[in-house]
């Protein structure tokens, strides 16, 4: 029996223009939706299959504001049967903040006798592009972590997790308790149904208030990458701009 803790962030969901807040320190949502993040998706899905194939119990947890409920609900809806929300203000808690926050409700579930056997993480922040959390979390705790993991498998006191590397696939088998972080594209992440999301309703989401300081990220300001110019030809209008569009598609080898 593998028990297996996943966390998630709420993020904005951006599908086109990203705008930043007026101070640059994080991404303006004044317009946009939340989700998380794909590789969070997959981590979702791995930890409900690990649970299933050992008979164990998938939780997920998240640290943010009340709101972050939204998302915690959606894993629910997909498998999860636990859920934990750290209740803080998420713009105040760097990488290393978020790693103890977690690590200190691992150490206090595991006092009461509910230990996790495997922490499940998205291999980086969607909004702020950190890839510091697992890590943290992994030496807070002192365990051994797989960092951008696409597929896993628990056999016994073992996990076997698989990563894509610049030659290939990359293969490591670490002893439970572990930490993993995933990256998306191994697993395809379910989409909850109307049953499960009803169900998702009725679980009692656990909310803690960390009992440490935040120390902050650290953070000078987020940038965005300068804009890529488009550039347009006008080849001509109605029949006369036929020859042009010829002349055009044969240059790029599309017609003979």
């Amino acid at each position: 029996m593998v028990n297996v803790l996943v966390c998630i962030k709420r993020v904005p969901d951006i599908g086109g223009e990203i705008l930043l807040a007026g101070d640059s320190m994080s991404v303006d949502t004044r317009y946009v939706g939340h989700t998380v993040s794909p590789h969070e998706s997959c981590a979702v899905e791995l930890a409900v299959r690990t649970a299933a194939a050992t008979g164990g119990e998938a939780t997920v947890l998240s640290l943010g504001s009340a709101d972050s409920v939204e998302q915690i609900r959606d894993a629910l809806a997909v498998g999860c049967t636990g859920a934990v929300l750290v209740e803080a203000e998420p713009d105040r808690y760097g990488p290393g903040d978020v790693a103890e926050a977690i690590a200190d409700v691992v150490r206090s579930h595991e006092a009461e006798g509910r230990p996790y056997d495997l922490v499940l993480l998205g291999n980086d922040a969607a909004d702020t592009g950190d890839f510091q959390v697992g890590i943290r979390l992994a030496y807070a705790l002192g365990r051994p972590v797989v960092a951008g993991v696409s597929a896993l498998e628990v056999d016994g006191d073992v996990v076997t997790a698989r990563a894509d590397g610049p030659a290939g696939v990359d293969i490591f088998v670490v002893s439970l308790p572990a930490v993993v972080t995933v990256m998306e594209g191994g697993v395809e992440p379910r989409y909850p149904s109307i049953p499960g999301r009803m169900k998702a309703k009725r679980v009692v989401v656990e909310t803690v208030t960390p009992a440490r300081e935040p120390v902050g990220s650290g953070r000078v300001a987020l940038r965005l990458p300068p804009s890529q110019p488009s550039q347009v030809q006008v080849l001509g209008e109605g029949p006369e701009a036929a020859a042009a569009v010829v002349d055009l598609l044969e240059s790029l080898g599309v017609a003979r």
